[in-house]
This record gives C-alpha cells, structure tokens and sequence, in this order.
C-alpha cells in the first residue's frame, strides 16, 4: 500500500523527472486574490502568469498545494466528518504548463501516471470532457485506447473552466474511478451521478481561451495547462477504500485522538473523530501560514474550525484541552513535506491550547446560562434573538455555538432578532462616541470600520499583496475618486503594511491599480479599532473605490525596520542583564535608519557598562538564533517572565516574541523574550550587528541609548575607525597608541593652564598687574583695603585672588573687578572672618555691582560675587566698596 506521503512523493517525482520544476506550496492566504478567503486551487499562485501579468521563471511547474474550503463561497465546513470526501484542508496535486506543451501531452502525462506509475487499471477509468470538445475526445482514444462510451461528454459548466466573467478560460478533462457495482451510483452526467461509486480523481484543464465580454471569446496565443489531483482522494482510490477517513493519514491521526480522549471511533462517535482530525490539519496549517484567531475575517473562519473540533472533543468526554495534544502527531506526519508546520509547532501549540481553554470556560458558563434560558422551551420553539445576543455579547456565546447546542432539542433561534439586537448596541456605541468631544475628521473612521470591519493584516508573512480598495477618504469624507497629486487616505480589505504602533513606525510602499494607477504610501495609521489606513499622494493616474490593487511595501526599508526592532529586544535584554533587574522600557523608536530605547536606570552608564551590553547583544546576533513567535494568554505570558512594552495596550491574547540562549549563562534558557506585535528577523543573524552610537539622560532615572544595526552599523564604525586613523596621523603615533597620547596631551594643557592661571594671579596681584596706578593696600580708619580691577583672568579664579589678598592684608577688606575682553565685568568682595560682625561681603559687592550696571550678588558675609555689564566702571566700584567701609568705620 502506498502511504498519504508516497503517493505525494511520486506524484512530484514523476513530473519532475518529465521536465517540470518542483514549487513549493503557497500559503493559505492567498498573496494575489483578494478575491479569496483561503488558497483553494493548485493554480491561485500561478494566477499572474497565465493571465500575463508575470513572466514565469520556468515553462513547467508541479507542486502539492495546500487547499482550505472553509469560508466564503468555497465552504465545506458542515459536511466534513459526515461524508466520505469533504475535508475543510486538503493538497491538492498538480502539473502546469504556462504556453509549454498543451492537450496532447497533458493527457499523456496523466494516463501514464495513473496507469504506470499508480498501477490503477484502465477498465477502472473513464474521463469526460466538454461536449464541444472533439480534439479531447479523440486524444483520449488515441492515446489510452479507451472506448468511446468510456469518454463521456459533458456540456456544462463542470467540464468547462473560467477564471471570473473574463480572463482565461477553456474546457476541462475529469479523469473518473469506477469503485464497482457494490458502490451506489452512476456515472458523470447519469441521474445517478452523486452517488460513490464512480469518483472523480483529476481534472485536467485545457486553458486555450480568453473571455474578453459575455459574447466575446478568442483564442489565446499560448494555451497553458493546469490540472488537479486531489491527494486525499487519490488516496482511497490507491489504498483501497471508499472514505477519505479511512486513510493511513487520518487513520493516524484519529487513533491519536482516541489514545488521548479514552474512546474508541465507532457508532455515533465516529463523526467527531473524524471532525477532530480533519480540522487539527485545517487548524494548524492556517496558524502556520500566519492566521490567527478573532472574531472577523479569516482569523474568525479559523476559530470556528477551532471550536468544531473543541465541541466535538467536549462530546466524546474530553475533560481537558486535548486538541493542541495532536500536533506532535500530524508534524511527526506531514512535517517533511511541509517544514512550516516544525517551524511553527510551538506557535501552533500555544495558539491551540489557549483557544481551547477559553473555550472550554466559555462552553460551561454558556451552557449553563443557555439552559436557564430555554427551560421552557420545546420542539419547534424558538429562542428570542435577543436572549442569544446577550449570551454572546456578555458571556462570549457564539451565535453559531447557541444554534449547534440547541439543534439536539428541536429549537431554532431568532438570528433576525440576533441582527437587530447588535445593530442596536452598535448604534448606542456610535452615539456615545459622537458625544465624547472627539472630531469630525476622525468619525469617519468608526462609520467605515462599522460599515466595512477591519483590515486584515498579512504583512507578518509577505510584503506584497492583492487587496481591493473599500473606501477612499480625503477631509474627513469618503470619495469616489483620487487623481494625479491629490492626497488621499486608502482603506483595502488586507494589506502588507504595518501600522504604526509599539514604537515600530509605519511602512511606505506603494498602492498600484491593473489600470496603472500609483499610490506613493507614506503613512499607514490604525483607526477604530482594526482599521488599517494608508496615507499617500496619487503619483499617476486615478484610483477608486472598488479598484482591483497590489499593495507592495519597501522591502529593504521594511527589513532595516525588521533588524532594528528585534535589535531593540536583545538591548533590552542585555541592559537588564548588565545593569540589573530594575531596568525596564520607557520609550522607543524603531526606525529604518535607527533606534531608540528609553529605560529606567537611575545614573548615566560607563564605558565599561556600556560595552558589556554591545557586546552580549551581538554574542546572541552571531548565534544566528530563530525568532520565534507564539499566540499566549496575556496574563499566563507576563508570568512566564514575558516582558511587556511600555506604553502598548494588550488584548487577552498576546503575541510572544522570543530568541537565543544566554550566553555562557543556564544552558536552554531563552535569552529574550516579549510580549509584541511587531516585524521581526527570522533569525537574528539577519540584523548583522548592532552597535551603539550614544548614551544620554532623557529624564529624572530614564536613559537613552541610540543605535544603529546592519549596514548602518558599519557604516558607523568605518566613519569612527576613519577618524581614530586621522587623529593618530596627526598625533603621530599608531592608532593603537592614540588614546594614550591624547590623555597625555590632556594631562599636559591641564598642568600648563594651571601653570598660566598661578601666573595670572601672581601677575595680577604684583605692582604691575592692575589697570592704571596701583592704590596697593591702604589705611581706612583702622582696618586695611585693598580694591583693584584686572584683565586676562577666569572669572572663577577671582576668589582666589581675593583669598590672596585677604591673606595680604591679614584684616580687612579686598575687592577685586575683572574684567573681560567683551567688557563685562565680574566682582568678588572678600571680608576677614574678624570683622564680618561689622561689615557683610554681600551688602558691599552689591554696591559693586550697582557701579558696573548691574544688580543683586550673594554669596557669604565673609566672601561674595556679582556682575554687571559695564566693566570701564571697575574703578567706580572700586570707589563704591571702599567709600561703604569708610562710612561703616567712621
């Protein structure tokens, strides 16, 4: 028997060996379909190249295509567990021509395979084909001989395949598997079609055409190829069996399941095994692929897939959170071919095991509160849409969940009155939000977030995207259009940009239409709760409203962001490892060309601090560590020693950012981890190196640390190497040696500045050191004066000139004026400790002060200074001083 894995594996295999180049899967959020909710078809990835749009790097392409129909018009979620073929998550197998080879070999190729390669026998199969289609039909018998009542032709829509109203389209060949007449059923176009006994295994279609109007059809130049193989399918065909469930694959996983819930799948319980295993592979591909649960959009698909599988586990006994249990399980089974699941298996955990343990609360209070509320109803009665709202609205009930518990019993529920009751509360919250003071410009925001629900946000997995715009907005007014110069805020239903928030600054990029429409983005703001808007000026052409886009964010400015913001974790971790626990954020920045991080530390850092933080952050860089990001409860990640970022505000979920080990530290332990919801580096090798250009105060015990990472990094630490080179060329010394020789140099102007300062003094205090004739000490009545006014002396050395005197004149008074070279004058009054009961140094140098033009002085009764701008009145002052002591002494 060949396993799940071994027919994917040959499937690829034999395509490759015929000239095709293995692709990889896409992700399940499609990048160029705004169209689509989920990736739902092998060729959405190839889409640009077969409308033209993109040249494809190679003729031919096979792949394994992860599939999800669980949300949109593709929706198959209430029929999986309950019949043989429908899954939420499926591959879907593939082999694409894009203008290479066309029906002829397309055919070949798959009768070879299944045949051949597969071993299935040709009186098993029939095809079909499109009814106008004679070239197909007559490749069919020329090529597997197969009879012409086995070629049945179909004339609708199933054998005939279009894109949308226009583009590619061309008619389709099914390839059919006869299960027998044990199975119930009749062929393709019978009346008896539904049933199982004949299976379609493969499509193959013929893409020869473009639908240009409803009338207007030609033929396209290079006819292309693109097939679908469903894998699971395939499968039960290869193994023998009439039920996907049966499966090797699904077999593994709901013996898995048993082992964990303590019951075996049989009877009634076998559906919810099979739900349990269907959707624990819907589930963790889509957390893979970067969705996450909410209550809107794709993350609100996903959590209905998730509380299916929770329900169903509830009904089979599971006591405890048992779904997040059975990843080990489908990674140990899928993970080869699909290496995201390994590398998202924490994420995938953690995301699962939170929701289920919501849910499982949720479940027990809504149960409760479900039954006191439907007590006295009966078969056929039906819940009041407003009793649901509240269970909803107050104690988290989903609407779908109240219907799923109550369809046992017989009772409906008022999903009208449902509607009413949230349209309601949603009109009241308008309403107190209009009273609260807030500006028109903004209320548009909350009318389009109401009217149109939020942005969803793909731009933690790409950096391009498909998008359609919803609105455009100009002044607080929504628009129909913007042209060529104007202004212009756009919302689109998902995009690739980053919101600025949490210190990470918005992305730029550009917004561009199929007419050739250019929006330049420079700014991309949050409003009302989940509503992405993206500010920007129309370089060309016109947008609006409804228009088809590709959003494309900056690359490398994004990836300088990426390498800053995860840069700013590890500083963040190595400052608190170096200065100390009490180290938390206050601030940051994180932009393309820097960043910034303010944090609490009551003093300035050293050098020695400062290169200790540098250096362990770089020591995590080179480990070249995964950045690994997970979905936890908020309370239960702050417990964990998750740190949270100053000024964020956290919802009951938060993302977890965590990267390294500690260096030399306790082996296993996670050198940084954070609650964030910013871009990070896959792995921190990609920031390259960090290093930090400056260290300030911002406030009272906050600090401020600068740094650049990555090119600018380097570019840093050339332009400072550069400088150190031309400063020990003009020291004439090594570079090594430059330090050295500087402080040396400092030492020396240091001893030479005191040598002139002593020099001054001395000078200044000799016969020949004042302006005009030397007074020299004289007699006022009996205590003894000195004043003199000097040039060329530092302000802050006056007071020793006045000690010098003091000690000259051993009682008495001394006033000294300097003046200086603008002609501004400064005043230091020196009195003797024996006579400051008598005279005060402040009292006399603020005379002093008056007769140069200025006011005020302070200081000591023993010593004092002051100032005043008109130094050529020193001699005043002087005059001023020694008259106030005559007048105290007489």
């Amino acid at each position: 028997m060949q396993s799940v894995n071994d027919i994917r594996s040959h499937f690829l295999g034999f395509f490759e060996k015929n000239g095709h180049t293995p692709v990889a899967s896409s992700p399940l959020v499609p990048r160029n379909d705004p169209t689509l909710m989920f990736t739902n078809a092998g060729m959405v990835q190839f889409k640009d190249y077969f409308i033209g749009r993109a040249e494809p790097p190679y003729p031919r392409a096979v792949t394994s295509q992860k599939c999800v129909r669980a949300g949109g018009k593709h929706n198959d979620l209430d029929n999986v567990g309950y019949t043989a073929r429908h899954l939420t998550f499926f591959e879907m197998l593939g082999n694409f021509s894009f203008g290479d080879y066309f029906k002829e070999r397309a055919i070949e190729l798959a009768w070879n395979l299944v045949t051949k390669e597969f071993g299935l026998a040709a009186d098993r199969l029939l095809v079909t084909v499109y009814a106008e289609d004679d070239h197909a039909f007559d490749l069919w018998k020329k090529i597997a001989g197969l009879p012409e009542q086995k070629i049945i032709r179909i004339g609708t829509s199933d054998n005939f395949w279009a894109m949308g109203d226009t583009g590619p389209c061309g008619p389709c060949s099914e390839i059919f598997f006869d299960h027998g007449p044990g199975v119930a059923g009749g062929p393709p176009g019978s009346p008896e079609e539904d049933g199982d006994r004949f299976v379609e295994i493969w499509n193959l279609v013929f893409m020869q055409f473009e639908q240009r109007a409803k009338d207007d059809r030609i033929a396209l130049p290079k006819p292309s190829i693109d097939t679908g193989m469903g894998l699971e399918r395939m499968a039960t065909v290869m193994q023998g069996v009439h039920n996907v469930y049966d499966t090797d694959l699904f077999k593994a996983l709901i013996a898995a399941s048993e082992d964990l819930i303590g019951a075996t799948a049989a009877d009634e319980r076998t559906a919810s095994f099979r739900v349990i295993a269907d959707h624990v592979r819907a589930t963790s591909f889509l957390i893979a692929d970067g969705v996450l649960p909410s209550n809107e959009g794709r993350g609100y698909v996903l959590r209905r897939i998730m509380r299916r599988a929770m329900r169903h586990a509830h009904l089979l006994g599971s006591d405890e959170p048992v779904i997040y249990r059975l990843v080990p399980t489908l990674v140990a089974l899928m993970g080869r071919a699909f290496p995201e699941l390994i590398r998202a298996e924490a994420l995938i955990r953690e995301t699962l095991l939170l929701e289920e343990t919501r849910f499982r609360r949720t479940l027990a209070r809504g149960l409760t509160l479900l039954d006191e509320a439907t007590g006295s109803l009966g078969t056929g009665d039906t819940l009041a849409g407003d009793v649901a709202f509240r269970l909803y609205d107050t104690y988290g009930f989903p609407l779908d969940l109240t219907e799923d518990a109550l369809r046992p019993r017989g009772i409906g529920v008022d999903t009208d009155g449902f509607t009413q009751a949230m349209e309601k509360q949603k009109e009241e919250a308008r309403a107190s939000w209009a009273g609260s003071g807030d500006s028109q410009t903004e209320a548009i925001w909350f009318t389009l977030r109401d009217r149109l629900g939020g942005t969803e946000f793909l731009g933690y997995g790409t950096e391009s995207a498909e998008g359609e715009i919803l609105a455009l907005v100009r002044d607080g007014k929504a628009i129909e259009t913007a042209t060529s110069g104007e202004a212009v805020a756009v919302v689109v239903n998902q995009t690739p940009f980053y919101a600025e928030s949490g210190g990470q600054v918005a992305d730029t990029g550009t917004i561009e239409t199929d007419g050739g429409a250019v929006v330049a983005v420079s700014d991309v703001q949050k409003r009302a709760d989940g509503l992405f808007v993206h500010y920007g000026t129309v370089e060309q052409g016109t947008v609006k409203a409804g228009d088809a886009v590709r959003l494309t964010v900056d690359g490398a400015r994004r990836s300088t962001i990426r390498g800053n913001h995860t840069a700013t974790h590890l500083l963040h971790a190595a400052l608190r490892t170096v200065l100390g626990g009490h180290v938390a954020q206050k601030g940051s920045l994180v932009a393309p060309d820097r960043l910034r991080f303010d944090f609490s530390h009551p003093k300035p850092i050293d050098a020695d601090e400062l290169e200790a933080v540098e250096a362990l952050a770089n020591a995590v860089v080179i480990q070249d560590s995964p950045v690994e990001t997970r979905l936890m409860d908020r309370d239960a990640a702050i417990e964990s020693g998750a740190m949270a970022l100053f000024g964020e505000k956290y919802g009951d979920e938060v993302r977890v950012v965590s990267t390294g080990t500690v260096p030399d530290g306790v082996p296993g332990r996670t050198y940084s981890v954070e609650l964030c919801g910013g871009t990070h580096v896959g792995r921190t090798g990609e920031i390259g190196l960090i290093a930090v250009a400056s260290e300030s105060a911002v406030a009272a015990g906050v600090r401020r640390i600068e740094a650049l990472t990555g090119a600018a990094a380097r570019k840093h630490l050339a332009e400072q190497e550069r400088r150190l080179k031309a400063v020990a060329m003009a020291l004439k010394v090594r570079p090594e040696d430059a330090a050295e020789r500087v402080q040396a140099l400092v030492e020396e102007r240091r001893r030479l500045e005191r040598d002139l300062a002593d020099a001054r003094r001395k000078l200044a205090m000799s016969s020949g050191g004042s302006n005009g004739a030397d007074p020299g000490i004289r007699d006022i009545g009996s205590i003894k004066f000195l004043g003199r006014s000097v040039s060329g002396i530092a302000p802050k050395d006056l007071k020793g000139l006045v000690d010098d005197g003091k000690g000259a004149v051993g009682s008495g008074v001394v006033a000294i004026v300097g003046v200086s070279d603008d002609g501004k004058a400064g005043i230091v009054v020196g009195v003797t400790k024996d006579l400051t009961e008598r005279m005060n140094a402040v009292d006399l140098v603020r005379l002093g002060s008056e007769a140069l033009g200025g006011k005020g002085g302070g200081g000591r009764p023993d010593m004092a200074q002051a100032g005043g701008p008109d130094g050529a009145k020193a001699d005043a002052a002087i005059a001023a001083i020694a008259a106030a002591v005559a007048e105290t002494m007489g």
